[in-house]
C-alpha cells in the first residue's frame, strides 16, 4: 500500500495542473423564489422552484426502495436568454430541497459583471459553504446553458469532441420480484446495455441477474452500491457475474473499504468502478490503483466544469470513465450527455425512469443510443406539458 500512497503523492503533483489546464471556460410547482445580479450583457436573473419528480417504477437499490424524488429547477436569465439548470439530491449525501433552496438563496452574483468569467463565479459559488454540491450543480448547469446559448454553440463542440462518438446509454433495472424484474428486462429490450442493482445477499443478487438473464441476453453492468460487506465473497459474486456476461462492477463495497477494494481490484475478471468512493476532483489520486476507473457524477462533483476536468485528469491517470446520474430530467441528463463523446460507459437513463421530464434535450434511441443536439448550450428546449420519456425513444 505504500507504493500505492507514493503514487498518488506523484501523480498529484504532476497531473493535477495538467488536468485544470484542459477544462472549459410535495408542491411540483411552487412559485419561483428570484435575486437579481447584474452582468455585462445585462441583468442576470436567477429563479428556483421544487420539482417533485415521478418514478415510472419503484426503483429499488440495496438499501432503500422509492416511487418519487424531489428535485430543483434553476433558471438564470440574461438579456432574454435563459439557461437550465437542475438539482436532484443524492439522499446519502444529506441534501434535501430545503438546503438547495437555502443555498440558492445565498447565491449573490452582484460582484460578477460578465456570465463568461465561468471560473470565477463558480469559484465563489463552490466557496459560500461546504458540500451542498447538488445545489452548486444547479448554477453550474444553468451558467453553462446560458454560456453556451450566447456563443451559439453547444457545450460537446465548444470542448472539440466528436457527437458522432457517443456510447449507448445504460438501461437500469432495480433491486425488485423477480416478476417485476423480468417486466422491466421486457420493457428495455431493445437497448444494447442494461445496468442491474446488486448489494443484498448471494440469493437475492443471483436471483435478480437470473431473472434479467430469463428474458435477455444482453450484456450487463452491475452495480453493488456498496452492499458486499467481504472482498472474498465479493470476489467470488464477481467470478460468477462474468461468467453471466457481465461487463464492468460498480462499488462492490464500502466506500472507505479501499484496500480491501484494491485486493479484488487486482483479482477482478471485470473493471471496477468507483462511484460512491468518488465525489470530486481531489478524491482521484486516491482512487488509482484501488479502482479500474471511474464514474462522474454531476450532481456530487458541482457540475460541468469540476467533470470535465476529473475526466481529463483519471485519463491521465490511464483510468476508465463512465459518466452517470441521479434521478433527473433530462436538463441533467442534456449536461452529462456533453462529455459522454469522452468516456468509455455512459448510464444517463434517469430522464427515461421518470413519468414527467420537463425538457426535449439529447434524445435516445431505441437501443440507447445518445443522440447529441447541436442547439447551443446543453441543447434544451422546456416543454409547456410534461411527458414519458420512454415513450419518445426515436
Amino acid at each position: 500500500m505504500s507504493t500505492r500512497r507514493n503514487f498518488m503523492r506523484a501523480s498529484l503533483a504532476a497531473t493535477l495542473g495538467a488536468a485544470f489546464a484542459q477544462s472549459s471556460a410535495r408542491s411540483a410547482f411552487a412559485a419561483p423564489q428570484v435575486a437579481d445580479a447584474a452582468s455585462a450583457l445585462g441583468k442576470m436573473k436567477l429563479s428556483f422552484r421544487p420539482y417533485l419528480l415521478t418514478l415510472r417504477h419503484a426503483f429499488g437499490v440495496s438499501g432503500v426502495t422509492r416511487t418519487e424524488t424531489m428535485g430543483v429547477q434553476v433558471e438564470i436569465e440574461c438579456d432574454g436568454i435563459v439557461g437550465y439548470g437542475e438539482a436532484s439530491m443524492p439522499p446519502y449525501l444529506s441534501e434535501s430541497t430545503d438546503s438547495v433552496l437555502a443555498f440558492l438563496k445565498r447565491v449573490d452574483l452582484s460582484q460578477f459583471n460578465d456570465p463568461f468569467a465561468l471560473d470565477d463565479i463558480l469559484t465563489y459559488v463552490d466557496g459560500i459553504c461546504e458540500n451542498n454540491a447538488a445545489a452548486k450543480c444547479s448554477i453550474d448547469l444553468a451558467l453553462h446553458d446560458l454560456v453556451g446559448k450566447l456563443m451559439g454553440q453547444p457545450w460537446w463542440r465548444i470542448w472539440g469532441l466528436n457527437k458522432e462518438k457517443t456510447p449507448t446509454t445504460m438501461y437500469t433495472i432495480g433491486i425488485d420480484t423477480p416478476e417485476k424484474v423480468m417486466e422491466k428486462t421486457r420493457e428495455a429490450a431493445k437497448f444494447e446495455l442494461l445496468k442491474v442493482k446488486l448489494g443484498r445477499d448471494k440469493k437475492s443478487d443471483r436471483e435478480m441477474i437470473e431473472s434479467v438473464r430469463a428474458v435477455s441476453d444482453k450484456p450487463i453492468a452491475v452495480d453493488a452500491n456498496q452492499g458486499w460487506k467481504d472482498k472474498v465473497y465479493a470476489l467470488e459474486m464477481i467470478e460468477w457475474l462474468h461468467e453471466q456476461g457481465i461487463v464492468m462492477v460498480e462499488q462492490p463495497m464500502k466506500k472507505t473499504k479501499h484496500d480491501d477494494i484494491a485486493w479484488i481490484t487486482e483479482r477482478s475478471p471485470l473493471p471496477i468502478m468507483a462511484d460512491e468512493s468518488l465525489q470530486r476532483l481531489t478524491d482521484i489520486p486516491k482512487l488509482k490503483g484501488v479502482f479500474s476507473g471511474i464514474n462522474i457524477k454531476l450532481m456530487k462533483c458541482t457540475g460541468l466544469r469540476e467533470a470535465w476536468k476529473m475526466l481529463n485528469f483519471a485519463r491521465a491517470l490511464d483510468m476508465k470513465v463512465m459518466v452517470g446520474c441521479m434521478t433527473e430530467t433530462s436538463c441533467a441528463i442534456s449536461a452529462a450527455a456533453q462529455l459522454s463523446p469522452a468516456v468509455d460507459w455512459a448510464d444517463l437513463d434517469g430522464n427515461l425512469l421518470i413519468s414527467n421530464d420537463l425538457f426535449d434535450g439529447v434524445r435516445t434511441e431505441p437501443n440507447g443510443k445518445l443522440v447529441l443536439s447541436d442547439k447551443p448550450g446543453l441543447g434544451l428546449t422546456k416543454l409547456e406539458k410534461p411527458i414519458n420519456r420512454l415513450d419518445t425513444l426515436i
